[in-house]
């Protein structure tokens, strides 16, 4: 894969509670430089991103209701409203797990389909925290956010255990069947690594590494 799409996959995320403005800065800063299709970030970073990304071709991916999906659904879409406004074209939301493990199936659908009416138009991903789910729960889950009518299912908030790997994703792409895309999150170190991510089935990538994967050299951590 030639360097300039393998960046138009990467979301540069940066979702440490202790990241700084200047943090901040110099993620949108070397989205700038590597063209990075977006960064990620926490909500209360959401206008700083989009003042520093604009007339660039990156765009601001926003986190909410995390890193545990645990919110009343009226404030979920409340805060996806609010993000939206500010200039995020991209949200991802944490599903709720105990729904999912408790048979609340309807409730588990009606929260997402909230984030999505919420987002009016913009880009929908649910985080399903698949390292602590079942394969017969990532099958519900998955079939369940097609319903509810997300555009992506995502791997992991890197809050709530592992996070991508090559089986996870060729599993979430067995499931998925073309219904909805995936973006893989968690642990992406390397250019190896994402590209495995990309050849098993993911059409993003979230990750805190993406200048590392772009030089071709592993970071020390990643989200």
């Amino acid at each position: 894969m030639h360097p300039t799409e393998l960046a138009r996959t990467i979301q540069h995320t940066l979702l440490k509670i202790t990241a700084t403005a200047d943090d901040l800065q110099q993620l949108c800063q070397e989205a700038r430089t590597h063209n990075f299709q977006a960064v990620c970030v926490q909500p209360m970073w959401v206008p700083l991103a989009v003042a520093a990304l604009r007339g660039s071709t990156s765009t601001v991916c926003a986190v909410a209701d995390f890193p545990h999906g645990a919110g009343g659904r009226a404030a979920k879409a409340a805060e996806v409203r609010d993000l939206v406004a500010k200039g995020a074209t991209e949200v991802d939301v944490v599903c709720k797990i105990g729904y999912l493990r408790s048979g609340m199936t309807r409730e588990f659908q009606d929260d997402l389909a909230a984030v999505v009416e919420a987002a009016g138009g913009a880009i929908t991903k649910v985080i399903l925290e698949t390292s602590i789910l079942t394969d017969d729960e990532l099958r519900h889950a998955i079939d369940l956010a097609v319903a509810a009518r997300m555009d992506y299912i995502k791997t992991a908030s890197g809050f709530n255990g592992p996070g991508a790997t090559v089986d996870i994703i060729n599993r979430m792409r067995e499931l998925a069947a073309g219904r909805v895309k995936i973006k893989a999150a968690g642990g992406i170190r390397t250019r190896e690594d994402a590209l495995a991510m990309l050849q098993a089935g993911a059409q993003l990538l979230g990750t805190s590494s993406g200048v590392a994967i772009m030089q071709g050299v592993a970071a020390a951590t990643a989200y």
